[in-house]
């Protein structure tokens, strides 16, 4: 058995979610926040079977494409830095973060 932690960006969640229901992989979904752009994201904590792992990362996969978005840099409040205006830079984003781990025990009351 394996523990799957994914963390995808907000707006893959729902549509991963569905799949995972569609594919009968029971996941459990929870809000987190971080990363450079400091959004909102989606941690999903599944635990599988080991040769359901392969099925789940191909799910991932395909569901959490990474894509272009143009974002503002932040305003910086330092008076030195004369005439910084913020201005738009194009990040990647999206994709997601998976760790697959081993896993001691699994109980279910």
């Amino acid at each position: 058995m394996k523990l799957i932690m994914a963390i995808v960006q907000d707006k893959d969640s729902n549509r991963l979610a569905n799949e995972f229901i569609d594919a009968n992989i029971r996941a459990t979904k929870l809000s987190s926040t971080g990363g450079f752009l400091k959004a909102g994201n989606s941690t999903f904590i599944i635990g599988i079977e080991d040769e359901r792992v392969e099925e789940a990362l191909a799910l991932i996969k395909e569901t959490c494409q990474s894509r272009s978005q143009y974002v503002t840099t932040p305003v910086t409040l330092d008076i030195s830095l004369d005439g910084q205006v913020p201005y738009p830079v194009e990040v990647e984003v999206g994709g997601a973060t998976v760790f697959v781990m081993p896993v001691e025990g699994f109980h279910q009351y």
